[in-house]
This record gives C-alpha cells, sequence and structure tokens, in this order.
C-alpha cells in the first residue's frame, strides 16, 4: 500500500514522502492515527501543488532575509549600561536590549532570533551578536557597550 506520511514517522520518512507499508500498518495505525494518507491520484496531485507553493513560498521569505541582511550589513549599534569604576556592568546586556536598539535602527527583529555570540555580556566593549532572519541567512551584527 502506498501512503503519503502527513508528519515524520520514525524509521520510515518524513513528512511530504510517498511510501510504501504494509496494509495493516497503514490501515490500522498510520491512517487513524493521521500520520498519513491513501496515495491515489488525487492526493499525488494535491501534494506537489503543496509542495510547489511552500517551495515559492520559502524562496519569497529568503529573498526578503537577503534584502534585510544586506541592509543590517556595516550597521552597529551602541548600548548603554550602568558600569562600576572598573568597567563591570550591573546586571548584563541582554538580547531583549539589544533587539530594542535594533528596533530604532528600523528593523523588526523578534528577540529569539538574536543570539549573543559571549554567553552573556557582563562587560564594556565590542561584541557580535548572529541575527537569523531565515533558516539558510545568519547574520553577524556588531554592537557596542559602553558606560552611561
Amino acid at each position: 500500500m502506498e501512503i503519503i506520511l502527513l508528519q515524520d514517522v520514525q524509521n520510515l520518512g518524513s513528512k511530504d514522502d510517498i511510501v510504501t507499508v504494509k496494509d495493516g500498518y497503514g490501515r490500522n495505525f498510520l491512517i487513524p492515527q493521521k500520520m498519513a494518507i491513501v496515495a491515489n491520484a488525487t492526493s499525488k496531485k494535491v501534494l506537489a501543488e503543496n509542495i510547489r507553493q511552500r517551495a515559492h513560498k520559502e524562496a519569497k521569505l529568503k529573498d526578503e532575509a537577503l534584502a534585510m541582511a544586506a541592509q543590517l550589513e556595516g550597521k552597529t549599534v551602541v548600548i548603554g549600561a550602568k558600569t562600576s569604576a572598573t568597567g563591570k556592568i550591573f546586571g548584563s546586556v541582554n538580547t531583549i536590549q539589544l533587539a530594542e536598539a535594533i528596533a530604532k535602527l528600523g528593523f523588526d527583529i523578534d528577540r529569539k532570533q538574536i543570539k549573543i555570540a559571549a554567553d552573556t555580556v557582563k562587560e564594556v566593549g565590542k561584541f557580535t551578536a548572529k541575527i537569523k532572519l531565515h533558516r539558510e541567512v545568519i547574520v553577524d551584527f556588531p554592537f557596542e557597550v559602553v558606560s552611561e
């Protein structure tokens, strides 16, 4: 029996794969659990159209991410923090503060997309963060922490 997987199934395949399984496994387990549907001519055409549309949407999202990456290139942000006399920050600089500083430049980037290279920024200096705009587009973004 040929089926189209609706989700990843361990030791069988990943989503949207067309696989051949024994009749009982398909009819009694995969289809009732909504893990698969029967692969007939109609469902294969629907699958092909869905894959084509998804690829088109992914290409559009990637192009938008590349455009934003080009705009971010060469920009830097200065974040002010309260410090001691030795240059140590009271607390630390985190992704929330960095996202707010980037938003002031006019870019709408979620803090969850930002990963600071150093685990914690607890002193004054220049640092780099990685911004994941798309699964395949990651930008190195420099920022500087200064004393207020």
